[in-house]
């Protein structure tokens, strides 16, 4: 059984057992979390879709760890101007361990 769910602005394909790392969200380690933005729910030949969302389908995740991406540096420079810019950044995460997926009705 594998879920569409939606978290961060982004949308992952997830099965029970799978890790994920996906935009950072505010829980502590080991805390279970539900995630209700769930876009379709699929086993085997037989896939849900829903209309936005699947009504009453859930994905329990467990938080693994938070930590950060590694850095991306960002130079920009124009020839022949005497302009250098350097920046870096480093994206927050959360990685998630997914624990069971609960298949609801279409809406």
């Amino acid at each position: 059984m594998y879920a569409v769910i939606k978290t961060g602005g982004k949308q992952y394909r997830v099965a029970a057992g799978e890790k994920i790392k996906v935009e950072q969200i505010a829980a502590d380690v080991g805390q279970e979390i539900t995630l209700d933005q769930v876009l379709a729910v699929g086993s085997g030949s037989e896939l849900q879709i829903g209309a936005p969302l699947v009504s009453g389908a859930t994905v329990t995740a467990t938080v693994v760890a938070q930590g950060k991406h590694d850095k991306v540096r960002i130079f920009k420079m124009r020839r022949r101007k005497h302009y250098q810019k350097h920046q870096g950044h480093r994206q927050c995460f959360t990685e998630l361990e997914i624990g069971a997926i609960n298949g609801g009705t279409k809406s």
